[in-house]
């Protein structure tokens, strides 16, 4: 029995890649691993810059460290604690000005925006015209005949 999708063995294999690298289970010897471990405890770099340098995950190296860790509280070994600076602020510096007499803002009245005050507004079928003063006789009539036509 064949099937449409089955042409394994009639077709032509055009490009065939082999991928090799991170990705596949590997051994690590443990003198190396306790390198790592020991290169990610020394502060010069963080934890993913020395696991990216090494070809590793991050989650990878912080479970070596935690295996580490474990094994060396096991035995009563104390591990030894990183030299981490401290964290550095600014400081901030109040200083208590002689506050002058303070007078109360006037709030402002927020003008309406919108349109300038028309002489004339129109609203036929939900459509406003407004119509400022001063406009021409002819274009208020052309105005209102084609709001008529549009009905």
């Amino acid at each position: 029995m064949t099937m449409s999708c089955d042409d394994a063995g009639t077709s032509v294999v055009q490009r065939f890649e082999v991928f090799t690298g991170a990705g596949k289970r590997r051994d690590w010897p443990p003198e190396v691993k306790v390198s790592i471990v020991a290169e990610s405890y020394s502060g010069q770099e963080t934890i993913s810059a020395v696991a990216r340098r090494h070809g590793i995950c991050p989650s990878q190296l912080f479970t070596w460290r935690r295996e580490l860790r474990k094994e060396m509280e096991a035995r009563g070994v104390p591990l030894p604690v990183s030299s981490a600076p401290a964290p550095l602020f600014v400081p901030a510096v109040i200083e208590h000005l002689p506050s002058p007499e303070v007078t109360p803002i006037a709030k402002r009245r927020r003008r309406r925006r919108g349109s300038p005050p028309s002489a004339v507004e129109l609203e036929i079928d939900g459509v406003a015209v407004r119509i400022a003063r001063g406009a021409d006789k002819g274009l208020i009539a052309a105005v209102i005949e084609a709001l008529k036509a549009t009905r």
